[in-house]
């Protein structure tokens, strides 16, 4: 009891502490590590660890968490595997596992976001991470169609490493998700491309569907 307490007094807090980790990984560490900057790899690695370890405190869901021990596992074992197994095989294993995490993290916050009670802005906050994380999965199942195809998306060299493989698919994920569509980076697989369309009308009804909720849940706790 005194667990969940202590949960439910740190669950709005956490949302803006997870938000300012969000966006100095995706949108300051990852292209200074696409840059080759030294530590900046290990820096948003330590980031994505700590959102990691937020969530699962706060998280009051055992099944969320079994998922993102599972993902962590399936990442950890294509770092570990990889040399030995073939690189499809050690592809669908890390980027399965970082979809996974990912997923299950977009669940726990969701949970925060749209439950019962007042609207903080720290809950406005954590809809924006819930923002962030629906374009951080598709950058992860854009990154495994890449690994698997390098004809995949044209204008676009095979990928040669990991953080410049990584900030190329954010930046095409969040292009998409926005509807920016600048047409630098263009799917040509089918699958790429509907994932794509996916992407691009999740990013247009998110933030209806999310307005929506939150005024819902504003004025039921007013009545309250």
């Amino acid at each position: 009891m005194r667990v969940r307490t202590w949960q439910e007094r740190l669950r709005d807090p956490s949302l803006t502490v997870l938000l300012v980790l969000q966006l100095c990984a995706v949108f300051l560490v990852t292209p200074l590590a696409a840059l080759g900057l030294p530590l900046t790899r290990a820096v948003g690695e330590t980031l994505v660890l700590a959102v990691v370890v937020i969530v699962v405190m706060l998280s009051h869901r055992r099944g969320a968490i079994v998922v993102i021990v599972l993902g962590i596992a399936a990442i950890l074992a294509s770092f570990l595997l990889g040399p030995e197994w073939p690189p499809a095989a050690a592809s669908v294993l890390g980027r399965g596992g970082a979809l996974l995490t990912f997923s299950a993290l977009t669940w726990v916050v969701a949970h925060a976001v749209y439950a019962p009670g007042p609207i903080t802005s720290q809950r406005i906050q954590g809809a924006f991470v819930l923002y962030l994380n629906v374009g951080e999965i598709f950058a992860s199942a854009y990154r495994l169609i890449w690994e698997l195809s390098p004809a995949a998306f044209a204008h676009l060299h095979p990928p040669a490493s990991s953080p410049g493989e990584i900030a190329a698919m954010l930046y095409f994920s969040f292009s998409t998700l926005t509807t920016v569509g600048y047409g630098d980076i263009v799917p040509v697989n089918p699958l790429a491309r509907g994932l794509a369309n996916l992407e691009a009308v999740i990013g247009q009804l998110y933030l209806v569907t999310t307005i929506a909720r939150l005024v819902t849940l504003e004025l039921e706790g007013r009545r309250r």
